[in-house]
């Protein structure tokens, strides 16, 4: 009976717009008559057909997955692709070189044939099947690790049978509701992925780490890209002979700009979101998991900038690693923050006790907290151990190589020629990207950091005593720089007759003698002998107990349960709200847009963050804003925010108004409301967005690429 009255609750959560404020990542194939109206009252002007259509071509099919974690959008008829700038830093940082510096001057191909081959694909959705039954019946009354596997096997079963690799055709079913439902997702995968245009980075980037996660913002956070394919319009691996592809839908470009109250709606994929987590889990996040990785990272994004302020290519090696590891640095500073001053755990905590008395008498629930209490109280004294051995140890690029190295010397076809050349193809890679300066600093800090910090019979036995044998005191940082000088020195990775012997020698034991080897395996047999199962026990538990948590809960509320939607999962969704200010404390206003003149404010000549094109200031100053002046504030608009609720993995999703059009480029949260990914604050919650304008005016007025205006559909 509850099997059938869930699927009803769960279409329910789907349909039933939930009341308040602009929160909610809704699936768009299921969006209801009460969301329709919602966004209709507030704006919009399109039909649900044009939204969102299984047979027929519609907006869903202009949004695609770009790389591996980022949002795009196709703009014109030829396939061009508009996402943020630091999702194409990867593909553009790879693209240059120290004479040819793209990501530091800019690029623009003024035709076709200069367009740049990456090594980048991009997905479009072709459908989403619910699978909830199929899978749900094979689960049974299934619990824990059996639960697990059971769920994996069918899970596999079912992409397989969707998934056709002939056609680039790949299925990923996605539990929903932290698995009380499930999701296929089918998508169609572009392999031919080029490089059309990017800013300098002193636009794309301006403000950098400083202004990351912050409100005002003048950042030109864009890039842009082109779809290639076959004759046919199929998916095909990157040939000359390939053609632009010709879409099933692509966006409108306005020219109009915002107002305060506009509507908006970003579609995109949103990474991962937990806001149905226990307390037990806020409490963990904000006193271990949380300060611990901001503390290894801090450490790691120290000794990396020290080496690139000294050097314009070590900058560029570094550029991508260094602004990956900064962003989610601030962002779970800021998260932990925000849980705090808010007492999410406290929050939590009422709803739980709600939910306990609810609750009482019933089997399936009385004794959900109490057993979920023991899983974290089993796990919660070995949590810091783990962050620091994958925050710290192996946040060295040495130690991760060595590690993977380890790996790779004893798999099953360890000692053969194919063995061999992953090997080599990987040292090749890994010396390419290495910065020998600060991997070193780093591989000493990190192996103090855990000495000071983790409890020392959580530690690797006999390691800091013999270090202390060999180096010195294990309280003197100089101490642990001559161990990490030795394992340099002497690493196989960094000597080409040391490298070739142990590759060839196919000898495992050989490999793990190597000291950058022995280091990180020091570390990983520790935790996986001693930790990993204990890891594994808590997650099964903490899934299993989720899953009957947010269960008890659709079925104790079924008003709470029409204002649920299920958590991000990097699956496309669609949120929508309006272009508005906010006041993030007393005595504080923001604006919903930043323009040109704060632009300038910002501007400091020769500043790592804050330089701009001497071409950009002389624009400006002179006001030659063109067709892309905003009529009422008569500047060049550069940015503005709005209400929609977005996470990581929309970087890159098109704002969309009313119409149907491209208005700007989401690219941030803001700082005050960093704590969404567990829960969403309804009154300081903002999107921060590129404005379209401004993208355009740098692609036509600063970089002279008109070429690419002319292929927009522009919206006056």
């Amino acid at each position: 009976m509850f099997k059938r009255s869930l699927v009803v609750v769960l279409l329910l959560i789907a349909t039933v717009f939930k009341s308040f404020a602009d929160e909610g990542m809704w699936l768009p194939h299921l969006l209801g008559q009460q969301v329709y109206n919602d966004m209709v009252k507030k704006g919009l002007k399109l039909t649900k057909e044009q939204l969102y259509s299984v047979n027929k071509s519609s907006l869903k099919d202009a949004i695609i997955i770009f790389g591996g974690g980022c949002t795009g959008e196709i703009v014109s008829a030829e396939g061009l692709i508009f996402t943020n700038h630091h999702c194409g830093y990867g593909a553009i940082a790879g693209a240059s070189t120290v004479d040819h510096n793209y990501l530091r001057d800019g690029f623009y191909a003024k035709n076709k044939a200069e367009e740049i081959k990456t090594a980048l694909t991009v997905q479009f959705l072709v459908r989403i099947e619910d699978v909830t039954k199929e899978v749900t019946d094979a689960l049974g009354n299934l619990s824990g690790a059996e639960r697990a596997n059971k769920q994996m096997e069918v899970v596999m079963a079912i992409n397989k049978r969707f998934s056709d690799a002939d056609k680039s055709i790949e299925c990923r079913v996605s539990p929903m509701f932290k698995g009380n439902q499930y999701l296929a997702f089918v998508y169609e995968i572009y392999k031919d992925i080029r490089l059309v245009g990017t800013p300098p980075e002193s636009v794309g980037k301006f403000g950098g780490d400083t202004d990351n996660w912050e409100w005002p913002r003048h950042t030109g956070d864009y890039s842009i890209f082109r779809v290639y394919a076959n004759k046919d319009n199929k998916p095909a691996t990157y040939d000359a002979a390939n053609v632009p592809l010709k879409p099933k839908w692509f966006l409108p470009v306005s020219l109009k700009g915002v107002k305060e109250n506009d509507f908006a709606m970003i579609w995109g994929y949103p990474g991962g979101t937990n806001r149905y987590e226990s307390s037990y889990g806020i409490k963990l996040a904000t006193d271990v998991n949380n300060p611990t990785l901001v503390k290894a990272r801090d450490m790691r994004l120290k000794y990396m900038f020290e080496e690139m302020k000294k050097d314009p290519a070590t900058k560029l090696k570094l550029a991508s690693s260094y602004a990956g590891i900064a962003n989610y640095w601030k962002f779970f500073d800021g998260e932990t923050k925000q849980l705090l001053k808010y007492d999410i755990y406290g929050q939590k905590k009422a709803a739980e006790e709600k939910f306990n008395t609810w609750a009482k008498g019933k089997p399936e629930y009385q004794n959900l907290f109490a057993d979920w209490a023991k899983a974290y109280e089993d796990w919660k004294p070995y949590a810091e151990e783990r962050v620091y051995l994958n925050e710290g140890i192996l946040g060295s690029p040495l130690a991760a190589f060595a590690a993977s190295a380890r790996m790779a010397a004893t798999a099953k076809n360890a000692g053969t020629d194919e063995a061999k050349k992953q090997l080599n193809t990987r040292r090749a890679a890994f010396l390419e990207a290495e910065d020998r300066p600060s991997d070193e600093n780093i591989l000493a800090a990190s192996t103090k950091m855990f000495y000071d910090n983790v409890e020392k019979d959580q530690q690797p036995k006999g390691f800091f005593e013999a270090l202390q044998q060999k180096y010195g005191s294990l309280d003197d940082m100089t101490t642990y720089k001559k161990y990490a000088a030795d394992v340099f020195k002497n690493a196989a990775v960094f000597d080409d007759v040391k490298w070739a012997a142990l590759v060839n020698s196919g000898n495992a034991e050989q490999i793990n003698n190597d000291p950058a080897v022995k280091h990180a395996a020091a570390f990983i047999d520790n935790y996986r002998s001693r930790f990993d199962p204990a890891y594994q026990q808590f997650t099964i538990k903490n899934n299993d107990y989720g899953r009957i948590y947010l269960k008890g809960v659709l079925e104790m509320d079924a008003a709470k349960a029409k204002m649920m939607y299920p958590d991000a999962t990097f699956t496309m969704r669609v949120s929508y709200g309006q272009v508005k200010p906010y006041k993030p404390k007393d005595a504080v206003s923001y604006d919903y847009v930043t323009t040109s003149k704060g632009l300038l404010e910002k501007y400091v000549a020769g500043d790592y963050e804050f330089d701009l094109p001497a071409k950009q200031i002389e624009l400006i100053k002179k006001k030659d804003f063109g067709q892309y002046a905003d009529p009422v504030r008569k500047d060049l608009v550069i940015g503005f925010i709005s209400s929609n609720d977005i996470t990581g993995g929309n970087s890159g999703s098109p704002v969309i108004n009313a119409n149907g059009e491209l208005i700007g480029l989401a690219f941030d949260g803001n700082y005050e409301a960093l704590s969404h990914k567990l829960a969403f604050d309804k009154d300081l919650n903002r999107t921060i967005n590129v404005d379209i304008r401004y993208v355009l005016w740098c692609i036509d007025k600063l970089g002279g690429a008109s070429n690419i205006i002319k292929e927009l559909k522009l919206v006056k």
